[in-house]
């Protein structure tokens, strides 16, 4: 039997959650399939357990560089407990019931959509028709091309954040967000660490400084970062994982931690029956306002291939949603932040400097050594460092990137975001007031700093 509803939403990750949720309090009819846990990847397997999991080293680490505090233990029990009541214990009953409350149909299932005109989608036997379909089945991480791999053990970020016990040894293969992180949450928790990346530095879809100065930390935490190199083969020999290395040289390990990126998760949707193509990442293509086709059928977050964060999925929910409710909001990309919870933390928003000179923007750039130009890093620790660099167009005199690489700078860094974004004047920035002593001032202070 047919059932009727205003919106279908294939996956009930936060940006299926924030169309969903929106679309309820507008008292519009939904349904929301999902597959596996209500929340999605962020709230069980990535965001939310990592950053819980990264917290606790952290602030040993900070209590060591602080006047008067000794080093706190570490307690890997305790912190594994308070991991499992973050995520519920991988339960999502709470949050099922509670869309059910509000009068949501939820399935758990796998969906297909098998019409249009109006929408059909079919899900645990069900035969759902809708208006709309909003596609929000997030991304699964990529498998290297490594010879053997099947054959050992081998962390995704799953793995590595529902761990039960800390590994002797741990290789973690790739330098992005995922790689570092755990890389450091692992050496700081006792593991020996290497970490191999196949380009020149790590975080490379960043301004090469954050790579280096980050990678320095690493190996000041006892990880052995090897960059420009890959894992070529894996095995199983005396008991123990061997990797070799495309540079001659071989690691042993207890584990293979994958960092390696992620991809759409597209597959089994039904697209080529729609006449809808995928582009080279097997991403739906979608439009300023998300959508896959003019009637009807929306995209939103990981799945589109476009800045795959959490809080960007959410945006695209947002737009999404006041689509749908008769609004006529657009997706801008523009100024996204970007964060890596490593201890300090790598902040960026805007364009890097390779990319702004493919763009044939004419730039200018500057770099602040935070302890050298402000009061707060020493009243904060007793060896303080960071660093922030601006980019600037200087014919139009507005920010179009920035980093930071400190304390807290995925909190303070949202200044530069908003002057991203919104393309406030240089001039304009000069001349405001920033609370004393905070890290805060330092966009003022690399403002000034720009050769305009």
């Amino acid at each position: 039997m047919a059932v009727e509803f205003d919106a279908v939403v294939i996956g009930a990750g936060p940006g299926g959650e924030t169309v969903a949720g929106r679309l309820l309090d507008a008292g519009r009819r939904v349904a929301l399939v999902e597959r596996e846990l209500v929340g999605g990847e962020c709230a069980y397997w990535a965001c939310v357990p990592s950053k819980t999991l990264l917290r606790s080293p952290e602030v040993g680490a900070q209590a060591a560089a602080v006047a008067g505090v000794s080093d706190p233990a570490r307690e890997w029990p305790a912190l594994r407990d308070y991991r499992d009541g973050m995520v519920r214990g991988l339960d999502d009953s709470a949050q099922v019931r509670g869309y059910r409350e509000r009068g949501a149909t939820v399935l758990r299932a796998t969906a297909r959509i098998t019409g249009r005109d109006p929408w059909v989608v079919e899900a645990g036997g069900e035969r759902l028709t809708a208006a709309n379909v909003v596609v929000a089945t997030g991304s699964e991480p990529v498998r290297p091309p490594v010879e053997g791999l099947e054959g050992v053990e081998v962390w995704t970020n799953r793995e590595a954040t529902t761990l039960r016990e800390i590994p002797g040894r741990a290789l973690v293969i790739g330098g992005g967000a995922v790689g570092v992180e755990l890389g450091q949450f692992l050496a700081r928790m006792g593991s020996s660490v290497v970490l191999v990346q196949r380009g020149p530095r790590l975080l490379g879809r960043e301004d090469p400084r954050p790579g280096e100065l980050i990678a320095e930390r690493l190996r000041g935490d006892g990880v052995e970062v090897r960059t420009g190199c890959r894992v070529s083969a894996v095995r199983r020999a005396a008991g123990t994982t061997v990797a070799e290395l495309d540079d001659g040289s071989t690691v042993r390990t207890d584990v293979i931690v994958l960092g390696t990126g992620r991809r759409p998760r597209t597959r089994g949707l039904g697209w080529e029956a729609l006449g809808v193509g995928l582009d080279g990442r097997g991403a739906p293509r979608v439009d300023e306002r998300c959508r896959v086709t003019a009637d009807g059928l929306w995209a939103i977050g990981d799945v589109t291939g476009i800045s795959q964060f959490t809080h960007v999925a959410q945006y695209h929910g947002r737009v999404v949603a006041d689509a749908m409710l008769g609004g006529s909001r657009r997706a801008n990309h523009t100024g996204i932040p970007r964060v890596v919870f490593t201890h300090p933390e790598v902040a960026a928003v805007g364009l890097t400097a390779d990319e702004a000179r493919q763009e044939g923007v004419e730039t200018v750039a500057c770099e602040l050594d935070l302890a050298a130009s402000l009061a707060r890093p020493w009243t904060f620790e007793t060896d303080p460092g960071g660093v922030m660099g601006l980019l600037a167009d200087r014919r139009r005199r507005v920010l179009i990137g920035a980093w930071a690489v400190a304390p807290m700078a995925g909190e303070w860094l949202h200044q530069a975001a908003l002057a991203v974004r919104a393309g406030i004047p240089i001039d304009t920035l000069l001349d405001g007031v920033a609370q004393f002593p905070t890290y805060s001032e330092a966009l003022l202070k690399a403002l000034e700093r720009l050769e305009l």
